[in-house]
């Protein structure tokens, strides 16, 4: 099994001057389920390189299971370190693609047009596409065969607006995940805030937040 993982390179938090980036807990636990499971892993960004930690993940309240295991884990900090150029990677030869949130992906890989078209080669193809917590704004542009939203007539999930303002900051991101995944069509589900849920619609797997991240892991490991 190949598996790409795609973080953000995006660090500023609209105009607050506050940091922010990928969510710590959102690739760690992702990353040791597919490792675990024998899946040879890439990691790809915008900009290549080292992705920017949002801080807010690296508290010591945030910390979890996998996140203390990556913190000495030598080799997935290397490989961390030096993520390919999202413009360099190709679809062709991986049997999926999954998308560790944090609030970095609202800002660039919405709009990325070489994830785009990685996420069309990925779902054109029948192949499992993933995203958790804020990364299902991946689906903002992403089309369908049908010349649709991706996300449109599928049931989705991602970072609720109740959790947003919870978080305070409903009025610094560009949009909201809900409303953007209805306003594209799509049928949209969440659990409790904060609570792992997870849905999936034939090859697409979304996670509402966080704690849904090794859940959404394993559930596009399932369909492999």
């Amino acid at each position: 099994m190949k598996i790409l993982m795609v973080l953000t390179s995006h660090d500023q938090l609209g105009d607050t001057g506050k940091k922010t980036g990928f969510w710590l807990e959102e690739f760690a636990a992702p990353y040791y389920v597919f490792k675990d499971a024998g899946a040879e892993i890439t990691l790809a960004s915008p900009k290549g390189g080292q992705p920017p930690l949002d801080p807010g993940s690296d508290t010591e309240d945030a910390q979890t299971e996998a996140t203390t295991r990556f913190k000495s884990d030598k080799d997935a900090q290397a490989a961390l370190a030096n993520t390919r150029v999202l413009s360099s990677v190709s679809a062709d030869g991986f049997d999926a693609i999954f998308y560790p949130g944090g609030h970095g992906p609202l800002w660039d890989l919405a709009e990325d047009d070489d994830s785009k078209a990685l996420i069309e080669a990925f779902a054109g193809s029948d192949r499992p596409v993933g995203a958790v917590c804020h990364a299902p704004a991946v689906f903002r542009r992403t089309m369908g065969t049908d010349d649709r939203p991706l996300v449109s007539g599928k049931t989705v999930t991602g970072f609720t607006n109740t959790e947003e303002e919870a978080v305070g900051l409903t009025d610094v991101v560009p949009f909201l995940v809900e409303d953007m995944l209805k306003a594209n069509g799509g049928i949209y589900r969440k659990g409790d805030d904060w609570a792992s849920f997870v849905v999936v619609d034939g090859k697409l797997v979304t996670g509402q937040n966080p704690a849904s991240s090794e859940e959404a892991a394993r559930k596009l490991l399932s369909l492999l």
